[in-house]
């Protein structure tokens, strides 16, 4: 497999295999596919169109939706004439997705349906935007509004006809394939200049690593040859639009689409139907499954329930000998057999009973939720990097790997440890720079050194464990990057909340630890009745936390979902220098505050022993 652009890997593999069937969407007949051959025409076709929309050599198309076939042809398309697509996150509130299509010069916007039109349609007038078109992905829309075309109409503008192979061939491998939107740490998000040369490379530098991890399990191979895969992570984020969108399309993979608006139990059905045989999610996805066969081994009886803890048990015994590829002792081996037989395959097939590997990214994995897949026989390959680095840095082997570390630096990228601890690397992987921050991006590229903002180390095989972070970002368990800055300001803002530590990392939602200003409660309190109290008992009080749910609600109306504060618990004691929890210039230090609040902490995740709520919402599969 060698290609240096992503039309390269496109046709190369329509030559190769113009009848396998992919891009799988569930209809009332079930699961229907196309073939590769029409695949091809379908995205030249749609590529001739945007020609005819006026995009031409690195112009900007924004692409705003769920994970679909339509999306994936428009990003081919964009692809095959030398445009730039610019993936915006559907999940964006209305001035973050114009935000991210102003800024990137984005012509063209194509949207999902009427309500990602409407988020990004002021824009159209805007003089100070460059769009001039939207493409709707429901061809059901009848709204009216002027300077809107309908995805199947795209398809039949042939005004002009272009030869869009032809200009696929002159795609060059330095040219600008996307622009990815990152979140900062403070102020708005970054946009990430990756190539064809960033991404090409991305690939074929995992593809031994992967197909290692395939090679998992035979006996599970599917009879006609043909892997499967479903996408369901945003294909927006750059961990899913190199591995489940590129990378599983170049090795001739059926992809199908998850259900739109797809709920847990929505998806695991479809996972169930599909039966894929290679997986990629984020530790959330798995911390899910996990607890859902926990669940329903804990509500067995009798002797089904000894024979279950039993089956699992014995599962863990054999992960040290998995971790290394060794066979297992005889007994070892013998007990595992019966296991898997009676009760094993039953918890596999919650994933569909054919999976033979997955990877994990975009946070850490628990090694307990690691170890158990592992038991079970489900190998977890779990990578690090960032978009900045398209996005792999380092990934493990399934030959040998360990729980806590993210493995080697792959081919063609050196990573290396700077003598404060942060991770930096360089190689074919590191952005092109940030667009139009030229600042941002001589900040982060130093002599041709990323620089990661984590800090880590090597163990004694050379395998890197992430041990901190050294820019406040947080990365919750669905993979997803909060800015915590932003909604610290926000609340801190209002009278009643004097200091405010936001928290997240490797957590399935956001919460926040909240110092009331002591003055302002107290006159509250006053008013309220509730004089008597004393302060600790007041920040203790139901109808107190009744206020600041209050205030957090509304706060965080300004913010995307994944991004809000969902849980909050309140510290009457402020935070001080003398005590440690201030810098000098009176800045938190997150690591030392989260340390000593870690029991109020846990227990904002402890569905057991539930904190105050800003949400009643339970949260969404991705926190």
């Amino acid at each position: 497999m060698s290609f240096k652009t992503v039309p390269q890997m496109f046709q190369h593999l329509v030559r190769e295999r113009p009848t396998l069937k992919t891009f799988y969407t569930k209809t009332e007949n079930g699961w229907e596919g196309i073939d590769l051959a029409e695949l091809q025409v379908m995205v030249e076709d749609f590529a001739n169109g945007l020609k005819n929309l006026g995009i031409n050599d690195n112009d900007k198309v924004a692409i705003i939706g769920a994970n679909s076939r339509k999306w994936s042809i428009s990003d081919y398309a964009i692809a095959h004439i030398r445009a730039v697509s610019v993936p915006v996150y559907p999940t964006l509130i209305p001035t973050q997705s114009q935000y991210v299509v102003e800024h990137s010069e984005s012509k063209i916007a194509i949207v999902q349906d009427e309500v990602q039109l409407d988020k990004v349609y002021p824009l159209i007038n805007d003089a100070n935007s460059n769009l001039h078109t939207i493409i709707i992905m429901d061809n059901s829309y009848n709204g009216g509004k002027e300077n809107i075309v309908k995805f199947a109409d795209v398809f039949n503008m042939k005004d002009q006809v272009h030869d869009i192979r032809a200009i696929s061939a002159t795609v060059e491998e330095n040219d600008l394939l996307t622009l990815i939107y990152t979140s900062g740490t403070t102020g708005n998000p970054k946009g990430v200049m990756l190539s064809h040369s960033n991404i090409c490379n991305n690939l074929l530098s995992i593809n031994g690593n992967m197909e290692a991890a395939m090679e998992l399990n035979p006996e599970l191979k599917p009879a006609d040859g043909i892997e499967r895969f479903v996408s369901f992570l945003p294909i927006s984020h750059s961990f899913e639009r190199v591995g489940g969108h590129y990378y599983i399309f170049s090795i001739g993979t059926s992809i199908y689409y998850a259900e739109m608006n797809f709920t847990p139990e929505i998806l695991f059905e479809n996972i169930r139907e599909v039966r894929p045989t290679f997986l990629t999610a984020v530790p959330r996805i798995f911390e899910k499954i996990h607890a859902k066969i926990l669940d329903s081994v804990a509500s067995m009886t009798g002797v089904k329930r000894k024979l279950a803890d039993w089956s699992i048990a014995v599962g863990l015994q054999t992960v040290p000998y998995r971790q290394k590829s060794q066979d297992l002792p005889f007994m070892l081996g013998l007990k595992y057999k019966i296991a898997d037989k009676l009760v094993l395959n039953k918890f596999r097939a919650a994933l569909g009973g054919k999976v033979r590997a997955c990877s994990s990214g975009g946070s850490a994995l628990s090694k307990e939720v690691g170890s158990f897949f592992c038991g079970i026989g489900i190998t977890i390959i779990e990578g690090y990097g960032l978009t900045e680095t398209s996005p792999v840095m380092t990934v493990g082997h399934s030959d040998f790997f360990k729980f806590g570390t993210v493995g080697k630096a792959i081919p063609g990228v050196e990573v290396k440890i700077q003598p404060d601890g942060e991770i930096v690397c360089r190689g074919h992987n590191v952005m092109m720079g940030y667009y139009k921050n030229e600042e941002a991006t001589n900040e982060a590229i130093i002599d041709g050194w990323f620089h990661s903002g984590d800090i880590g180390e090597f163990d004694e095989d050379g395998l890197l464990r992430i041990t901190d972070r050294k820019k406040s970002l947080i990365v919750t368990s669905g993979g997803k990057n909060v800015a915590p800055q932003p909604m610290e300001v926000s609340l801190t803002s209002n009278k009643y909340i004097e200091q405010c530590n936001v928290v997240g990392d490797d957590r399935n939602f956001i919460s926040a630890l909240i110092v009331p200003s002591k003055e302002n409660l107290l006159s509250w309190a006053e008013e309220q009745g509730l004089a008597s109290l004393d302060y600790e008992a007041l920040c203790a009080h139901d109808q107190t936390y009744e206020h600041f749910d209050a205030i957090v609600k509304t706060v965080m109306t300004n913010f995307s979902r994944y991004e809000s504060v969902r849980k909050f618990t309140l510290i009457a004691d402020e935070w001080t220098v003398d005590r440690g929890e201030l810098t000098p210039k009176m800045s938190i230090k997150r690591k030392v505050v989260t340390e000593k609040h870690k029991a109020e902490i846990d227990a904002m995740y402890n569905t057991k022993d539930l904190p105050k709520v800003a949400t009643d919402d339970e949260g969404q599969l991705f926190g």
